[in-house]
């Protein structure tokens, strides 16, 4: 069993809070083990009675008859059998019809806490902001950290090799329950067209499906690079002949993006206090499906260690943005130059801020002093950190910049060696 503590934390932080608990996140994340294996094993470690503790999995066939909305609020409250709180766990609630005016339903009674998981193409992320009606708290399960994956690997597993394991499969928990090579790659492969992308394609109607298939593979050719949805038009176009146009190319991208996919970080400008729409960057929420997605061919542990960073941070409950940084100067005739320079991620929490790079290796003084290049042009007090994909040690320099490695980074979970 793979501990899953920070969830389970946001889960009792949340408790009586008069709000419907909505988890999402991928399909196949972990949803439902938060819910009825985690939370409920809370429940009863509290000394909640079993009659108190209210479970229906709706996408277990023998509850199909609870799918209809009265017959759901029938069932729950034949199960309020006392004054006490009940604490009612609904699995897969997008099989209910008019599930809002179910949930609402219990809001306003005193004794019912409320927490719901959901998930495909009809309860995606935008659903829990005009759903509930300002009263769903979202709590967003993304797939296994690698300090969780690595806590459930064998005690003497050297760090080195399960992380590139991890850069290749990624943390979906039954790929990490796997042994064989062959059956996590079928596994994600099946997952990504048979799950994903249906579910998409059944939510809005989309018939053919060639242009949303080659979209997702570009996209995951280019984790790390910056691009937009007319630069992708333009490509298309050229290369294959595709009408597609640039405002469908978006649609298909928020597509992805609620259906937790995908994310997208978009550009700052630090100097200028000011956001930059286009172009952006997006980011795999798993890179065993990006990977996946790629037949396994396309590694590249550059790009996919900042991918990992990037969804470290997400799941740490920081914002992330990619950094520019423009600087004015003149060439060898004088003649006046703007540079742009960029930082991997503006990470943002509450007051606090951090600015992080990414880099694989640090092989050369050349390949150091362009690391740190970006990061001296910002004149603030906020920590500047490089994260190193090594066991080096982590130091800070002269310039107060800090040399992190990847695992002090992500095998501590907490957020003081960055914020």
């Amino acid at each position: 069993m793979i501990a899953r503590d920070d969830l389970l934390e946001q889960l009792i932080s949340r408790k009586h809070n008069d709000m419907i608990k909505v988890i999402t996140g991928l399909r196949r994340s972990g949803k439902s083990f938060l819910l009825f294996e985690l939370f409920k094993r809370h429940l009863k470690s509290e000394g909640i009675d079993d009659r108190n503790i209210i479970c229906v999995d709706l996408e277990d066939r023998r509850n199909r008859e609870l799918r209809d909305p009265d017959a759901l609020l029938k069932h729950i409250d034949s199960r309020i059998s006392n004054s006490g709180m009940h604490y009612i766990l609904l699995d897969e609630i997008q099989h209910v019809r008019e599930f809002e005016d179910v949930l609402n339903s219990y809001l306003k009674v005193r004794n019912a806490d409320l927490y719901v998981t959901g998930s495909n193409a009809r309860f995606l992320s935008r659903d829990v902001l005009t759903s509930f009606r300002g009263r769903g708290d979202e709590i967003r399960v993304y797939p296994l950290r690698f300090f969780e994956y690595f806590s459930a690997l064998p005690k003497g597993t050297n760090k080195e090799e399960a992380f590139r394991e991890y850069m290749i499969y990624g943390g979906l928990p039954q790929v990490a329950k796997m042994e064989r090579r062959e059956q996590k790659e079928q596994y994600l492969k099946n997952l990504f067209t048979q799950t994903y992308l249906t579910d998409i394609k059944e939510r809005y109607n989309i018939r053919g499906d060639d242009d949303l298939s080659e979209l997702v593979d570009s996209i995951a050719s280019n984790i790390g690079g910056l691009t937009n949805p007319y630069k992708i038009h333009k490509t298309f176009k050229s290369v294959k002949g595709s009408s597609i146009s640039a405002n469908t190319i978006k649609s298909y991208l928020d597509y992805l993006q609620d259906a937790f996919l995908i994310e997208k970080a978009t550009q700052y400008n630090i100097k200028g206090k000011k956001y930059i729409n286009t172009p952006a960057k997006y980011y795999f929420t798993d890179v065993g499906l990006r990977n996946a997605r790629l037949n396994f061919r396309q590694g590249e542990p550059t790009h996919l260690m900042e991918n990992i960073i990037y969804n470290e941070l997400r799941s740490r409950g920081i914002s992330v943005d990619v950094g520019r940084v423009t600087i004015n100067g003149k060439d060898g005739d004088k003649k006046s130059v703007r540079t742009t320079l960029e930082v991997d991620f503006v990470c943002n929490m509450g007051f606090k801020r951090c600015y992080i790079q990414s880099a694989l290796t640090i092989p050369s003084p050349e390949k150091k002093d362009q690391e740190l290049r970006s990061l001296r042009m910002l004149n603030d007090e906020f920590k500047k950190i490089i994260i190193v994909g090594s066991v080096s040690p982590t130091y800070q320099n002269e310039d107060g910049i800090i040399f992190l490695n990847i695992f002090d980074f992500l095998l501590n979970r907490e957020n003081n060696l960055i914020m």
